[in-house]
């Protein structure tokens, strides 16, 4: 099995550290509402649909949650949070930016296969978000963006990453990964460890054989 690049658990578990103050409820109205933006749209789901998912009235959705883009908004920032936060903690855990490259692709990978609904809503359905929060949403997104860019830069100045430019490379990474939102289900054949193993040799080392 390839190792050359396989993380500690201890990075890999990273994207467990952010407990939200959820109630019970509030979290299954989360989840199912991530669900059906993901299955259908953002725009397709009604509060009915909504509160008909998660055995409650429609009036009683709204003791949880304002709006159904109030909702929305907890699923795409509370991602952007997961995301920004994560960085932080792998560029202060790692001084080399090949090393922080891997643990951002890593990141990304644990994210699609263990959140694929709210990340799926996060990453689809992110344009619905009212004038005034989708300012704040796409500044959060292109600071993250120049963030990831920079190790990549790091990494290319220092001769370890290929003299590419750097949103290439970044845009290549995640598109490569976005597949898993929509394919991986936990029953798969494949189980999550190998493909985090196959996904990172893939764009670490590519297809060639040595």
């Amino acid at each position: 099995m390839w190792k050359g690049f396989v993380l500690q658990q201890s990075l890999v578990k990273l994207i467990n550290f952010m407990k939200i103050d959820h109630s019970k409820k509030q979290l299954e109205i989360l989840e199912k509402a991530a669900a059906l933006f993901r299955d259908k749209g953002y725009a397709a789901t009604s509060m009915r649909e909504l509160a008909q998912a998660v055995n409650l009235k429609v009036s009683s959705i709204y003791s949880h949650f304002s709006s159904k883009e109030a909702i929305l908004q907890v699923i795409c920032f509370e991602n952007a949070q997961k995301f920004t936060q994560n960085m932080a903690s792998i560029e202060a855990q790692y001084n080399n930016p090949l090393q922080q490259l891997e643990a951002l692709i890593n990141l990304h990978i644990e994210i699609a296969l263990e959140d694929t609904t709210s990340v799926t809503a996060f990453n689809d359905e992110w344009r619905h978000l009212g004038e005034a929060r989708l300012e704040e949403f796409l500044s959060l997104r292109k600071e993250y963006e120049m963030k990831f860019c920079a190790i990549i830069e790091a990494g290319i100045a220092e001769g370890t990453i290929q003299d590419i430019q750097p949103q290439t490379i970044f845009y290549t990474i995640l598109s490569s990964i976005r597949w898993l939102y929509d394919w991986y289900k936990p029953n798969k054949k494949l189980e999550a460890i190998l493909i985090k193993e196959q996904v990172l040799r893939l764009l670490l080392r590519g297809i060639v054989s040595e």
